[in-house]
């Protein structure tokens, strides 16, 4: 009983740790944004940002407002501050990630504070630190922020170029389905190895069933939810890729080390892909080296690839594809290994003795 109750307080405390950690300690940094305007400007501006939120951006300074939709259209910044005109313009894409465009909205508001008289540090901080939730409205934190940046007479307006659908705003449905597409994943995995016999018609069934049920998924997200734009059949693509790789990796795995293949395969991609995979937020929200790592596996790397086809017309798809077809591709080869390695060991093992009478 003692050893028993000992896996379980070490199980619990895996599971509490693996899918808390992320969010914890998650915060911004290294994250590709685009300043627009003239060259003095965006210089200033910068400076600034880098003093009061250091490490926080990767910013990419472009001439003209039309260079920084460009820059968020091909999935290559999450969002811009357009310093062309009088008053500052912040362009967001909550499609990308909601979490992004609403730390954008506090801390480029709280930075055109900047100017005004009374203005701390801290103040800005505090403003740019309301933005960063997950949950709430996209201008959190503008309260204090447009009293200081009104009595500048420098005001920023906030335009979203690529929203969330109208029928779920806040994006609920994309984030909440991160988990159910590596359950299905391991449940293929699971059902096939006990249920279907041969390797062959295992890795034909993991095929099907990703195609079938990246339309089942498509269909409850894009047509009753409203959680995704795009096209229906780009976006069922992107889901059956991701349950292919999910599921013929596992059973990859599974055919290759039996139980412990399986094991193996369901930790990866349960514990470290599933909460480093940044669906819910960014992947530069994530702590650390976190966030690139979710993005080699298959929860990560299908999570952005159904925002790059439901949200920016396929742009950014690239490394997401090359990622998972890389696992199926994997899982493919591990089959073949297992079958390999099953009928080697079959041939030494000899023709079975003859039952005697």
């Amino acid at each position: 009983m003692a050893r028993a109750v000992a896996l379980l307080t070490a199980g619990i405390s895996l599971l509490l740790a693996a899918f808390a950690w992320p969010s914890v300690r998650s915060s911004v940094h290294d994250v590709p944004i685009a300043v627009a305007g003239p060259a003095p400007a965006v210089e200033q501006f910068t400076a600034v940002l880098g003093q009061r939120l250091p490490g926080g951006f990767e910013v990419t300074e472009v001439a003209d407002t039309a260079a920084a939709e460009r820059l968020i259209r091909h999935r290559e910044v999450y969002g811009a501050i357009d310093l062309g005109s009088g008053t500052p313009q912040v362009i967001t894409a909550s499609g990308a990630s909601i979490a992004v465009a609403q730390t954008l909205n506090g801390i480029a508001t709280g930075l055109g504070r900047a100017p005004s008289a009374g203005t701390t540090e801290a103040d800005t901080t505090e403003a740019g630190t309301a933005g960063a939730g997950t949950t709430g409205a996209a201008t959190s934190g503008a309260g204090p922020t447009e009293a200081g940046a009104a009595g500048a007479g420098t005001t920023p307006t906030v335009r979203d170029l690529v929203p969330l659908p109208v029928d779920d705003p806040r994006g609920a449905g994309l984030a909440a389905g991160a988990l159910p597409l590596v359950m299905g994943g391991l449940l293929a995995a699971l059902l096939l190895t006990r249920l279907v016999r041969g390797r062959t018609r295992r890795v034909a069934g993991a095929l099907a069933f990703a195609v079938t049920g990246g339309l089942a998924t498509a269909t409850i997200l894009h047509l009753w939810f409203g959680s995704l734009d795009g096209s229906f059949w780009a976006n069922g693509g992107a889901i059956a890729l991701t349950l292919a790789a999910t599921s013929l990796s596992i059973l990859g795995l599974a055919s290759l080390l039996g139980s412990v293949g399986f094991g193996l395969g369901a930790a990866v991609m349960m514990l470290v892909g599933n909460p480093l995979s940044g669906t819910a937020t960014a992947p530069e929200m994530l702590p650390g080296w976190s966030g690139a790592l979710g993005q080699l596996l298959p929860p990560g790397a299908g999570g952005r690839l159904l925002r790059s086809t439901a949200f920016f017309d396929g742009h950014g798809a690239t490394g997401p594809v090359v990622v998972l077809a890389a696992w199926l591709a994997l899982g493919v080869v591990l089959c073949l290994a297992g079958g390999l390695r099953a009928r080697t060991a079959a041939a030494l093992a000899g023709p079975p003795a003859p039952a005697t009478a």
